[in-house]
């Protein structure tokens, strides 16, 4: 029987201003966080460059205004944090974990064809990591291993977590 591999996982700050914080997360022995790939992934692509500036705007609102329920799509499960950018219609998702009012992780995302994410294996992967790590983010807030400070998230600087 195959054992299930550990994947170890990161925080990363992007950007932080007084209203939010935006982290990302970054997969060891990866040199390039998940939002990095999905910027690097459709910057370019001409026939989505609406929907990617759509998202980079979204990002620069929450950036001035806070990590607002307003802004995001909900996705996933009720009991988890997962959410997608647009809020608006358009074939591009950037998949998200909105912990607080003023702070988000952002992690991957892709173009939805289908009617769910489930129906695609790169989106589900996605949002199956972010449910998983928004799990262990609330099992390390619980036993004290981290803990949320307004727009920071304090003792996860320099820390992996098994996902």
């Amino acid at each position: 029987m195959k054992t299930k591999e550990t994947k170890k996982i990161a925080l990363e700050l992007v950007s932080k201003s007084e209203s939010a914080s935006l982290y990302t997360i970054v997969f060891e022995n990866d040199n390039v966080s998940e939002f990095a790939k999905f910027m690097l992934n459709f910057k370019d692509c001409a026939h989505l460059k609406r929907d990617y500036q759509i998202i980079l705007l979204a990002l620069q609102k929450i950036l001035q205004n806070g990590v607002l329920e307003r802004y995001f799509r909900p996705e996933g499960k009720f009991s988890d944090s997962v959410c997608a950018l647009p809020i608006s219609s358009g074939k591009l998702r950037l998949y998200c974990l909105r912990l607080t009012d003023k702070i988000l992780i952002i992690g991957n995302g892709g173009i939805k064809d289908a009617k769910t994410y489930n129906e695609d294996a790169n989106l589900s992967g996605y949002v199956v990591d972010l449910q998983r790590f928004d799990a262990i983010i609330k099992d390390s807030i619980k036993e004290g291993l981290i803990s949320i400070e307004e727009t920071a998230i304090v003792g996860a600087e320099n820390k992996y977590f098994d996902l």
